[in-house]
């Protein structure tokens, strides 16, 4: 079986490492633990929790034991690492609702069951060890080991107490602590001796290190991974306001499968390799085939349908596929009511009555009284040039729009010009 940190490193994502040697070696016997921390300010996590979650993924098939840590405690402080304003409080509900969404998503990628190849991995919350410890026992365990020099070094930190406008509150300023004492409770109960976490987790991740080495001698290690970001450089993530949810109630299934295929032609191969588990000379012929016909979209067709089947099921990045097929063939009678209404959500919407249905509506009339067009005017001008649109199907003048027109999905969808689609509802 393959190192572990040969098979991250091969695939993109490491981007830093403590010490390479050591860790190859401290991995190479099976079973080891490997913990990774999930951030819960949300319910749900998004497609950039995706290569920390995978990269436990990858702890698991690589025969190691795989700790997810869900931040009840932490979460009520709030990570002040690549931010440039303190994070808001989540109250106790909150954090409680957004703990149990978490858990279950990395439940659903990670096998809690003991099997044959690797041992079953735990979903924790680092409130457990945490909440009840006094401040005294705090100030005398863990205050006393870690000097304020040595925080005010890290870059996180630097950061903000440069910023006169936000500065940096105590709380966030310990915030280091906390996740440094995680890794010392795993390091002593759980036998974990590698954190892994984005690269702006750097600093917290030397710090445990350091933490375990000054309480007893020990060593721990540390991997970060690249962050996702936007072909702007920008971090992409929840406090962005550019997330794409892992919960279709926040992030359609449409949607997230319509990301990927926009993926920048010069990320598909990098996402190909870090969002699936595409052999890696399967990867590179798809590279091969986008460099020859990079129209025909292979590789993002690829990471579409292996992505969204690892988040949402195969039936689902099947029904997408065909969805976006008949999309673009113009064949909309193939969407059924829910899909149709993912495709459309953004866009406007009309009422129309049953009634006027059945009577029929002049398409003029109807186009410029939903909105689509300005004017009646504007309406025939559009028709003479061709460019309005029932159900994807030029209309020619003194076209009515009747029950005939009425989709399988209960709806009528009207379009100007290319790309302007409004959604006619009939109550």
């Amino acid at each position: 079986m393959a190192n572990l940190y040969d098979v991250l490193k091969e695939r993109g994502f490491v981007e830093q490492c403590t010490d390479e040697d050591g860790v190859r070696d401290w991995l190479n016997t099976p079973g080891r633990a490997v913990y990774v921390g999930f951030d819960p300010t949300a319910d749900s996590l998004h497609l950039g929790s995706m290569i920390p979650l995978l990269g436990l993924v990858h702890v698991q098939l690589a025969g190691h034991k795989a700790l997810a840590i869900a931040g009840g405690a932490t979460g009520m402080v709030g990570d002040p690492s690549g931010k440039s304003s303190e994070r808001s409080f989540l109250n106790e509900e909150d954090l409680a609702h957004n703990l149990e969404g978490i858990k279950r998503q990395l439940a659903q990628f990670l096998d809690l069951e003991d099997s044959e190849k690797a041992p079953g991995a735990k979903v924790m919350n680092n409130a457990d060890w945490t909440v009840n410890i006094s401040l005294i026992e705090w100030l005398r365990g863990i205050g006393k080991m870690v000097t304020v020099n040595t925080m005010m070094a890290k870059e996180s930190v630097k950061r903000r107490l440069e910023d006169q406008d936000q500065g940096l509150s105590y709380t966030e300023f310990t915030y280091m602590l906390l996740q440094a004492w995680d890794f010392v409770y795993l390091y002593e109960t759980e036998g974990c001796q590698v954190q892994m976490g984005g690269s702006d987790q750097w600093g917290n991740i030397t710090t445990g290190i350091d933490l375990i080495r000054r309480r007893g001698g020990g060593q721990g290690y540390g991997i970060t991974f690249p962050l996702l970001t936007t072909a702007s450089g920008a971090k992409f993530g929840k406090s962005e306001g550019n997330a794409i949810w892992l919960d279709p109630r926040r992030t359609s299934v449409w949607d997230f499968y319509q990301y990927l295929i926009r993926t920048d032609d010069r990320d598909v191969i990098k996402h190909l390799k870090l969002f699936t588990f595409l052999p890696l000379d399967e990867i590179a012929e798809l590279e091969k085939q986008h460099e020859e016909n990079p129209g025909a979209r292979v590789a993002h067709k690829r990471l579409a349908w292996e992505v969204t089947a690892l988040v949402h099921g195969s039936v689902q990045a099947d029904r997408m596929v065909a969805g976006a097929e008949a999309m673009y063939a113009g064949r909309l009678e193939e969407l059924d009511a829910d899909l149709i209404h993912q495709v459309f959500k953004e866009g406007p919407t009309f009422e129309l009555s049953r009634q006027q249905l059945v009577d029929g509506v002049e398409l003029i009339d109807l186009v410029a009284e939903s909105g689509l067009l300005k004017s009646k005017g504007e309406a025939r001008r559009m028709l003479k040039q061709n460019a309005l649109y029932v159900n994807d199907q030029r209309a020619s003048d003194g076209r009515i729009v009747n029950e005939e027109d009425l989709l399988p999905s209960g709806v009528v969808v009207l379009r100007k010009g290319k790309r302007d689609y409004l959604l006619v509802k009939i109550v």
